[in-house]
């Protein structure tokens, strides 16, 4: 993982340390998708929280990016801008053994993923994500929000 992404996880996975706990389970359902970060150099990192329906901060320009955090296994999340396909990258996620979320490493189960998109030069609109479970009860999870 290269050095700036690496500080970006840390960073997703501090703001997160005192929501919800999730467990360690073998290729658990998916439980949760929900954007958490947006990243502009109009207004650097804005926590998105939970139930906001829109950036606080104008975005509005070159180089966004969206930070999804997805919990339990799915199986191609989709992912748009206004009706555009995005592509991103995906981290692994583990958990402590309290149950916080935290960045893996040898020997943690994978209990969800941390995807980044860059809108590609998409200066505004509305960002959509859904994926299916992979295993019972096949559950779609879905998080939309309107990035300014």
């Amino acid at each position: 993982m290269n050095r700036r992404l690496a500080g970006v996880f840390a960073m997703v996975i501090a703001s997160l340390a005192g929501g919800q706990a999730v467990w360690a389970a073998s290729a658990p359902a998916l439980s949760q998708v929900k954007v958490v970060k947006v990243e502009s150099p109009a207004c650097g990192f804005e926590d998105i929280a939970p139930g906001q329906e829109q950036t606080r901060c104008n975005h509005s320009g070159p180089s966004i990016k969206v930070y999804v955090l997805e919990v339990g296994y799915g199986r191609a999340a989709r992912v748009g801008l206004d009706g555009f396909d995005l592509n991103g990258t995906r981290t692994p996620v583990c958990a402590f053994d309290n149950g916080n979320l935290t960045e893996c490493t040898v020997g943690r189960k994978t209990v969800g993923y941390l995807y980044v998109f860059d809108l590609a030069g998409k200066q505004e609109g509305t960002f959509t994500f859904s994926n299916t479970s992979i295993n019972a009860p096949g559950n779609t999870l879905a998080t939309q929000l309107y990035i300014k």
